[in-house]
């Protein structure tokens, strides 16, 4: 996954965007060959190959089509979301002590991913924006994560050190 970062300079403080420039995959399930030979006349198959989705089909005389069905990369993305300060919230888990019996909080030593901005496809609306409007932060350091959830529900994750504002 591949984010550009911008940032604007305001008084006392500043703001950040996120644009989201690529995403690729390598998944492989099945072949277009096997494909090919194991479906019947009249029939289709839907393979990932090369991270490249292929619809092969088979006509009624038994000739073999391809066609590519993920022309760019953004065809592969369901769902995209930025926390602008991922740090910002522990993951907490309550546990029972085995010495006291009593409940106590623990961090896991993780952080909480928080949807601040997202956009997803629907059926209706097949469009993704590619560019987060800016957010305003005060001066400092922040980790802010980019996640991607592609179309089969798998999602990545890419955690990046900004700093905002400070003269």
């Amino acid at each position: 996954m591949w984010v550009k970062i911008s940032r604007l300079r305001g008084d006392g403080g500043g703001a950040v965007a996120v644009e989201l420039t690529d995403f690729s995959v390598f998944y492989n399930q099945d072949t277009v060959d096997n494909a090919a030979a194991s479906i019947g006349n009249g029939k289709n198959k839907i393979v990932v190959e090369g991270g490249k989705i292929i619809k092969v089909s088979k006509d009624k005389d038994g000739i073999v089509t391809r066609e590519v069905l993920t022309k760019k990369w953004t065809d592969w993305i369901d769902y995209w979301s930025v926390d602008f300060n991922f740090e910002s919230k522990r993951e907490i888990v309550r546990t029972k002590s085995e010495a006291t019996g009593e409940t106590e909080e623990v961090w896991t030593g993780d952080f909480i991913f928080e949807n601040e901005w997202q956009s997803f496809r629907t059926k209706k609306d097949r469009s993704l924006e590619l560019k987060t409007p800016y957010y305003n932060c005060q001066p400092g350091r922040y980790k802010v994560a980019v996640k991607v959830v592609d179309i089969f529900g798998n999602d990545t994750m890419k955690i990046i050190d900004v700093s905002v504002g400070g003269k």
